[in-house]
């Protein structure tokens, strides 16, 4: 399981690792106050480990998934479901946190 913690765009090499659990998704971890993110592994709840390791606090890390054949952000996972934050769900259900969220991971997986 190899986890990579991005503040910049990401290598072929490091994208490569990251798919090594799944083959065509990235699960991911972002933590929108810092704008970093933690990819790779088997579970959302493995990349924000690592985040918390790197010193983000909880109520700003949220899960999403790349995927990079489609170029498509998917925003559900486990550690999501935040009712003390008003998410109930394993899917954001803020449109403007997703949109914040987007565009950190467009960030660090797009070309330029």
């Amino acid at each position: 399981m190899k986890i990579h913690i991005l503040r910049d765009r990401a290598t072929a090499e490091q994208v490569s690792d990251m798919l090594a659990e799944y083959g065509s998704l990235i699960k991911l971890a972002v933590d929108v106050k810092r704008h970093v993110v933690a990819g790779g592994g088997e579970w959302h709840a493995d990349c924000e480990t690592e985040l918390f390791k790197d010193g983000s606090q909880q109520e700003n890390i949220w899960g999403a998934n790349w995927l990079p054949n489609t170029k498509t952000v998917e925003f559900e996972a486990l550690i999501n479901i935040r009712p003390r934050q008003n998410n109930r769900t394993q899917v954001i259900q803020n449109p403007g946190l997703r949109k914040q969220i987007e565009q950190i991971v467009r960030y660090v997986f797009e070309e330029t």
